[in-house]
Protein backbone atom coordinates (compact mmCIF):
# COMPACT_ATOMS: atom_id res chain seq x y z
CA UNK A 1 0.00 0.00 0.00
CA UNK A 2 2.81 2.27 0.51
CA UNK A 3 4.17 1.84 -3.48
CA UNK A 4 0.68 2.74 -4.09
CA UNK A 5 0.76 6.10 -2.32
CA UNK A 6 4.18 6.92 -3.29
CA UNK A 7 3.39 6.83 -6.89
CA UNK A 8 0.39 8.62 -6.03
CA UNK A 9 2.18 11.35 -4.73
CA UNK A 10 4.72 11.01 -7.72
CA UNK A 11 2.42 11.32 -10.23
CA UNK A 12 0.40 14.33 -8.34
CA UNK A 13 3.69 16.19 -7.89
CA UNK A 14 4.68 15.83 -10.98
CA UNK A 15 1.64 16.41 -12.66
CA UNK A 16 1.32 19.82 -10.81
CA UNK A 17 4.78 20.59 -12.04
CA UNK A 18 4.07 20.45 -15.12
CA UNK A 19 0.77 22.02 -15.15
CA UNK A 20 3.06 25.22 -13.45
CA UNK A 21 5.55 25.03 -15.58
CA UNK A 22 3.13 25.24 -18.93
CA UNK A 23 1.03 28.34 -17.12
CA UNK A 24 3.93 30.41 -16.17
CA UNK A 25 6.06 30.42 -19.44
CA UNK A 26 9.96 31.17 -19.61
CA UNK A 27 9.66 34.85 -18.33
CA UNK A 28 8.46 33.93 -15.35
CA UNK A 29 10.47 34.05 -11.95
CA UNK A 30 10.92 30.96 -10.17
CA UNK A 31 8.11 30.29 -7.65
CA UNK A 32 8.28 28.00 -4.00
CA UNK A 33 5.07 25.80 -3.62
CA UNK A 34 4.24 24.51 -0.48
CA UNK A 35 1.34 21.52 -0.78
CA UNK A 36 -0.65 21.04 2.27
CA UNK A 37 -3.08 17.85 2.02
CA UNK A 38 -5.05 16.84 5.18
CA UNK A 39 -7.34 13.92 6.59
CA UNK A 40 -9.52 14.96 8.86
CA UNK A 41 -10.93 12.99 11.94
CA UNK A 42 -14.21 10.93 10.84
CA UNK A 43 -15.24 12.88 14.06
CA UNK A 44 -15.38 16.07 12.71
CA UNK A 45 -18.48 17.43 10.94
CA UNK A 46 -18.77 19.03 7.68
CA UNK A 47 -19.33 22.31 8.81
CA UNK A 48 -16.29 22.14 11.20
CA UNK A 49 -14.08 20.64 7.59
CA UNK A 50 -15.50 23.77 5.83
CA UNK A 51 -14.20 26.39 8.60
CA UNK A 52 -11.06 24.45 8.45
CA UNK A 53 -10.62 25.23 4.86
CA UNK A 54 -12.12 28.80 4.59
CA UNK A 55 -10.18 29.68 7.34
CA UNK A 56 -6.98 28.40 5.81
CA UNK A 57 -7.85 29.78 2.49
CA UNK A 58 -8.73 33.36 4.35
CA UNK A 59 -4.44 33.23 4.83
CA UNK A 60 -3.94 34.25 1.45
CA UNK A 61 -5.24 37.31 2.20
CA UNK A 62 -3.76 38.00 5.77
CA UNK A 63 -0.08 36.89 5.11
CA UNK A 64 1.65 39.38 2.66
CA UNK A 65 4.19 36.70 1.85
CA UNK A 66 1.92 34.24 -0.04
CA UNK A 67 2.36 35.37 -3.53
CA UNK A 68 -0.72 32.90 -4.91
CA UNK A 69 -2.98 30.21 -2.99
CA UNK A 70 -5.29 27.50 -4.21
CA UNK A 71 -7.16 24.40 -3.03
CA UNK A 72 -9.55 21.91 -3.81
CA UNK A 73 -11.02 18.69 -2.81
CA UNK A 74 -9.80 15.01 -3.81
CA UNK A 75 -12.04 13.44 -6.50
CA UNK A 76 -9.73 11.05 -7.95
CA UNK A 77 -11.05 7.96 -8.91
CA UNK A 78 -8.01 5.96 -8.42
CA UNK A 79 -9.01 6.11 -4.49
CA UNK A 80 -5.12 6.03 -3.62
CA UNK A 81 -6.03 9.00 -1.60
CA UNK A 82 -5.72 6.95 1.93
CA UNK A 83 -8.45 9.30 3.52
CA UNK A 84 -6.66 12.47 2.64
CA UNK A 85 -9.15 14.82 1.03
CA UNK A 86 -7.87 18.47 0.77
CA UNK A 87 -5.24 20.14 -1.11
CA UNK A 88 -3.84 23.47 -0.85
CA UNK A 89 -1.21 24.49 -3.09
CA UNK A 90 0.65 27.81 -1.61
CA UNK A 91 2.87 29.69 -3.51
CA UNK A 92 6.07 31.93 -2.23
CA UNK A 93 8.75 34.25 -3.78
CA UNK A 94 11.96 32.58 -1.44
CA UNK A 95 12.40 30.26 1.59
CA UNK A 96 12.43 33.61 3.92
CA UNK A 97 8.70 34.35 2.65
CA UNK A 98 7.73 30.68 3.62
CA UNK A 99 9.79 30.79 7.21
CA UNK A 100 7.94 34.25 7.81
CA UNK A 101 4.19 33.31 6.77
CA UNK A 102 4.80 29.77 8.96
CA UNK A 103 5.68 32.20 12.21
CA UNK A 104 3.20 34.60 11.42
CA UNK A 105 0.45 34.66 14.05
CA UNK A 106 -2.40 34.25 12.01
CA UNK A 107 -0.90 31.26 10.56
CA UNK A 108 -0.60 30.10 14.36
CA UNK A 109 -3.78 31.02 15.00
CA UNK A 110 -5.11 28.86 11.66
CA UNK A 111 -3.08 25.86 13.87
CA UNK A 112 -5.57 25.64 16.57
CA UNK A 113 -8.76 25.97 14.57
CA UNK A 114 -7.40 22.73 12.54
CA UNK A 115 -5.53 21.16 15.39
CA UNK A 116 -9.32 19.69 16.83
CA UNK A 117 -10.10 18.40 13.60
CA UNK A 118 -6.55 17.31 11.91
CA UNK A 119 -6.21 13.12 11.45
CA UNK A 120 -2.75 13.68 9.59
CA UNK A 121 -1.22 16.19 7.39
CA UNK A 122 1.39 15.56 4.14
CA UNK A 123 3.42 18.23 3.56
CA UNK A 124 5.84 19.09 0.31
CA UNK A 125 7.70 21.77 -0.63
CA UNK A 126 9.46 22.16 -4.33
CA UNK A 127 10.88 24.97 -6.33
CA UNK A 128 9.08 24.97 -9.66
CA UNK A 129 10.94 24.23 -12.85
Amino acid sequence: MKSKFRLFLYVFIISLTSTQVFSQGKSSKKLLRHVVIFKFNDSSSAEDVQNVADTFYALKKSVPQIKDMEWGINNSPEQFNQGFTHCFIISFKSEKDLADYQNDPSHKAFQEVLKPHMEKVFVVDYWVK
